[in-house]
């Protein structure tokens, strides 16, 4: 199961690249922390695999008139191409797995479900969203790389990052009774279909 969604993964990345190996050298350039991507999932990270792949799904270019310098919102995060980029990047792969562990404690989901009550209410405000979640993580990681670009942050600055994400989100999310759906808050509009 892991290892046909790292290939799905792999195909929407890389349309036109041959699948690599699952022991590979060229996982590294995807964002991955060594040349086998599955010992990154320790601890419950395969939920971003399936976030990563949403985003790729679901933000990826449609047609010419939606995108953004030739890109989409996906390939532009994963090949780092809005703004002056620093020389130590984060790694796009873990920064998915990071913002999924961001958000399942955000809102409070580690123990199966909410428990305080901004857990809660943002949970019954977006639960006639079926895909809420997965929206969630890809404004989430434009936020990040929003973030990441102002600040000019470099990789030990990462969690400060991760940090502002959250509150940014956690902010946007405050004022529950304006948002029905993911689609209604601000940075939403960051995202590119």
């Amino acid at each position: 199961m892991q290892q046909d969604s790292l290939r799905q993964l792999w195909k929407l990345a890389y349309p036109n690249r041959n699948l690599p190996s699952l022991q590979s050298e060229l996982w590294k350039e995807m964002g991955w922390q060594g040349p086998d991507p599955s010992t990154d999932f320790r601890g419950g990270g395969f939920i971003s695999l399936e976030k990563l792949i949403f985003f790729a799904k679901n933000y990826l270019q449609h047609a010419i008139g939606f995108m953004h310098h030739g890109q989409d919102s996906f390939q532009r995060l994963l090949h780092k191409q809005d703004g002056k980029r620093a020389e130590w990047e984060y790694p796009f792969d873990v920064a998915g797995i990071n913002i999924s562990f961001m958000l399942v404690q955000m809102l409070d989901l580690q123990s199966g479900g909410p428990t305080s009550v901004a857990g809660i209410r943002s949970l019954e405000q977006l639960g006639e969203d079926e895909e809420a979640f997965d929206n969630l993580f890809s404004v989430a990681f434009q936020i990040m790389d929003a973030q990441w670009l102002a600040k000019h942050a470099s990789y030990m600055e990462f969690n400060d990052v991760l940090k502002f994400t959250r509150s940014q989100l956690e902010r946007e999310l405050a004022p529950l009774e304006d948002v029905s759906s993911i689609k209604d808050l601000p940075a939403h509009n960051l995202l590119k279909r």
